[in-house]
């Protein structure tokens, strides 16, 4: 939990000084390119969190496997090993990628359906975003056979449920206090 509350303690400052430098894009990229480099490669995570190994190689490992990072992201590292929070990077990164699609007006939308989503639902789920919300959303689909037809959104806070599974449960709801 506070590696959490930390990591987005470090994601805010690294946002606001990347936005005073007007390098939010590429710090961004650098983030992502952090987040998925560490996140698929195990050795190197585990080097990381490895709490044997000295901070400053752990440093030098990241500047080998990271050489042409923005500076503001170079600089990121040095803080972090200066205070021993080196095994919060990804999530570090995780967390600033969230923050600047907040802070661009970016979402994340989430749409779960019993089969992989077509195109035609695809445009009824998108017509529901812009009726929950004003942003640009990106739509990612899980499929979970266990709702029957139909779909669940998810966007931030908000969800709409139209699953065939949550129909029967109001119904099942409705025939039981009758």
């Amino acid at each position: 939990m506070s590696g959490t509350r930390a990591a987005i303690r470090y994601a805010k400052a690294v946002l606001s000084l990347a936005v005073e430098q007007k390098s939010t894009e590429a710090v961004y990229n650098d983030m992502k390119l952090i987040a998925n480099t560490i996140s698929e490669n195990t050795d190197l995570g585990l080097a990381l969190k490895n709490a044997i190994a000295k901070q400053g190689t752990k440093k030098q490992i990241l500047n080998q496997v990271f050489p042409k990072l923005n500076a503001l992201s170079s600089r990121l590292f040095d803080v972090l090993v200066d205070n021993n929070r080196i095994d919060t990077i990804v999530d570090v990164a995780q967390k600033y990628n969230e923050l600047y699609e907040a802070h661009i007006g970016k979402e994340k939308a989430t749409v779960t359906t019993a089969v992989p989503i077509t195109d035609d639902l695809e445009i009824k789920v998108m017509a529901k975003i812009k009726e929950l919300t004003s942003k640009s959303v990106e739509l990612e689909n899980i499929v979970n056979e266990s709702i029957i037809g139909g779909f669940i959104l998810r966007v931030g806070d908000i969800q709409y449920n139209a699953s065939i599974a949550n129909k029967l449960n109001k119904l099942k709801r409705e025939f039981t206090l009758n």
